[in-house]
């Protein structure tokens, strides 16, 4: 089940990734399979700087976001 809720979380934060880098998207479905990426690349950045989240629902999108944003940002770099 944790992979599924792994998913869904990657897939709501690469949807609001897109919203959010207005220009920056690649378009839904990709935009979701970034935030997917971007979710662990979220637990890796957040680990790396020392900050956790509770652990809960809100916590993991929180942490899933700011991985996806950071996703399409350098994606649009390179894409540009």
């Amino acid at each position: 089940m944790s992979f599924i809720y792994f998913i869904i979380i990657g897939g709501i934060a690469g949807w609001l990734a897109g919203k959010i880098m207005k220009g920056g998207g690649f378009g839904l479905v990709m935009n979701i399979v970034l935030g997917i990426i971007g979710s662990m690349v979220g637990g890796w950045v957040f680990s790396f700087l020392g900050l956790s989240t509770d652990g809960g629902t809100i916590g993991s999108l929180v942490t899933a976001l700011v991985g996806a944003v950071l996703i399409l940002y350098v994606a649009r770099l390179i894409k540009k």
